[in-house]
């Protein structure tokens, strides 16, 4: 796995690991949005050992939608990376959150309420565009 420095690249749907529901109405316009640009135009950014998703959850629901064995992501050393932080969103029933309940919250296979946790990182992701079609690809064949 790459750290945010590196390119982006695909990662199997199945490793990664939601922490946070996802709002079904922003799900769906970004499906529909997905499915008429053909691609996937924004990488997920990943935690590298656990495949913990920290930001990209609905690109996440969308690639489960679409039955897609890959999708885009940066892959960062969460734990450890000084310049990602973890806050939580007003109204969000929380008063702080630490990346360690993070990173246990999506190992749980439990999820935390649709914008609880707000990550912080010190670069934005790139524009990207890869196709569905690559996206279905099963790599193994």
């Amino acid at each position: 796995m790459h750290d945010k420095d590196g390119l982006v690249q695909l990662v199997p749907l199945q490793w990664l690991k939601p922490h946070e529901e996802v709002k079904s109405r922003n799900r769906d316009k970004l499906l529909d949005m997905t499915k008429r640009w053909g691609g996937y135009t924004k990488p997920l950014i990943v935690d590298q050992r656990t495949g913990a998703i920290l930001d990209g959850h609905h690109r996440y629901a969308i690639g489960q939608i679409l039955n897609l064995k890959r999708v885009p992501a940066i892959c960062v050393d969460y734990l450890n990376d000084a310049s990602i932080t973890v806050d939580v969103w007003p109204q969000s029933g929380f008063e702080s959150l630490t990346k360690e309940q993070v990173i246990e919250m999506s190992l749980s296979g439990e999820v935390f309420p649709p914008k609880t946790s707000r990550h912080a990182m010190a670069d934005d992701t790139p524009p990207i565009f890869v196709p569905l079609e690559e996206l279905l690809k099963d790599p193994r064949s």
